[in-house]
């Protein structure tokens, strides 16, 4: 069934490649308030009933929650209802991708996944799905792809026609306007011993603003900023960055600046894109690795190979609980499977096969992407011998005081080294806060070097 899916859409695709980037109709738009979703999932259950009607989502924070606490498990009383290891790997292959059946081929003795009922809990505030809605029948991408135009807040593509639109509702999907988080990450050795890296972060992210308008987003040409200091160890600690993702591409590429301790200055760092290696990761990922994927799409072509149901780490809050000490988390060759919750959802599957005449570590990845939520939960990364060469794993949760699905733990396995890296381990920080107000006076090269000096 899972190949006819993907077969039939490829077919179809190919016959209407011509229109691929054509708005939809206001009939086809009208499929968000029936049988599809607000963002264009899927309304009802699968066939067998393993993966419930999307009901709204969480609509409210569980009792005894307040913001800034770290989120309490709705879930929390839910039994395992099986569990896959190396042994009876065979009966749940059609479940996983395969970059999933590597890593049980690769740690045989320790990986595993333990299996919950599944919970459609992704919810958005209702601005955002108006928001779509709106998208839906005038959205379009720019030259090549490298950029949208005509959307705001919202999904722009909740009925993606091919790979390009599919892979940026993933990019500008809604996360709050703003947000502050602190954490950071672990990039152990094969034995399992790491040296924390601390990030404090903030965030703000104009084209999720309540009542942005496209016209005021494509003028000042802003996606988000970023800014990150390093605040731990010792001999990192003052490093920053700060980031300016654009909108169209095309007009105006990513800015980003860099802060160096030692030198004491701010520098342009145009490498801070692609395949330039993550801050600290030991090269265990690349910049655009970060949140799954990020960036310009240009150097990659983009295909919609349709939809699977697949198994994919849903409503970790267990991971994130600050009952856990980073020390429970971080163990050699992967991460503790007992904290880990896996539910049967279905997937968009998105291919991008690296350009001819271009530059990538990466030639090709496989995304699978959450049809509620358009979070990318798992890629599959292969390199130019045409080897599975790195795994990513994005454990997700419902922050319900926004409400927003967003992944707590970024997990990118490297396959070749037998190591891997953990971005977004906050068990032992404060908690993200989407309410405070960021004055865009922050995002400036001056105000990176102020935060590199304190």
């Amino acid at each position: 069934m899972k190949q006819i899916t993907l077969i039939s859409l490829a077919i179809s695709l190919a016959f209407t490649g011509a229109t691929a980037q054509a708005k939809i109709t206001a009939e086809q738009a009208a499929k968000l308030k029936t049988e599809l979703t607000p963002l264009g999932a899927v309304r009802a259950a699968n066939k067998d009933g393993s993966i419930p009607a999307w009901t709204g989502g969480i609509t409210q924070a569980p009792a005894g929650y307040k913001a800034g606490d770290h989120h309490i498990d709705p879930y929390a009383s839910d039994n395992i209802e099986y569990t896959i290891t190396s042994k009876n790997l065979a009966q749940y292959e059609n479940l996983l991708t395969p970059g999933q059946v590597k890593l049980f081929n690769t740690y045989p003795d320790t990986y595993q996944m333990n299996v919950y009922k599944t919970h459609r809990s992704a919810s958005y505030p209702e601005h955002v799905y108006q928001a779509t809605l709106d998208n839906a029948t005038r959205s379009e991408l720019v030259e090549n792809g490298n950029g949208i135009s005509n959307a705001a807040v919202g999904v722009p593509f909740p009925q993606p026609k091919d790979g390009l639109e599919a892979i940026w509702n993933h990019i500008v999907r809604y996360r709050g306007e703003a947000a502050t988080r602190h954490g950071g990450q672990a990039a152990p050795t094969a034995n399992g011993n790491y040296t924390f890296v601390g990030f404090q972060e903030e965030m703000l992210l104009p084209y999720g603003i309540k009542g942005a308008s496209p016209e005021e987003l494509q003028k000042n040409n802003i996606l988000f900023k970023f800014k990150q200091k390093v605040s731990e160890p010792a001999r990192l600690a003052g490093t920053a960055l700060l980031v300016h993702e654009t909108m169209d591409q095309i007009k105006t590429p990513r800015q980003a600046w860099t802060y160096n301790t030692g030198q004491r200055r701010v520098r342009r760092a145009p490498n801070v894109a692609y395949d330039a290696p993550g801050t600290a990761s030991d090269g265990l990922r690349t910049t655009d690795d970060f949140d799954m994927f990020n960036g310009a799409p240009d150097r990659y072509n983009w295909t919609l190979k349709g939809k699977q149901e697949l198994l994919i780490p849903y409503n970790d809050y267990r991971l994130h609980s600050d009952k856990l000490k980073y020390d429970d988390i971080v163990h050699a060759g992967h991460i503790n499977p007992e904290h880990v919750r896996y539910e049967k959802h279905r997937v968009w599957v998105v291919e991008a096969e690296l350009k001819a005449n271009t530059r990538h570590t990466y030639k090709k990845r496989v995304f699978f992407i959450d049809e509620d939520s358009w979070q990318i939960a798992i890629t599959d990364i292969y390199d130019n011998r045409d080897e599975l060469y790195r795994v990513g794993v994005a454990h997700g949760i419902n922050y319900y005081e926004v409400p927003t699905q967003w992944s707590t733990l970024e997990v990118f396995h490297d396959l070749q080294s037998r190591r891997y890296i953990a971005i977004g381990l906050d068990n032992e920080t404060e908690m993200y806060d989407f309410s405070k107000e960021i004055n865009d006076k922050s995002f400036t090269p001056s105000a990176l070097r102020r935060e590199g000096r304190r």
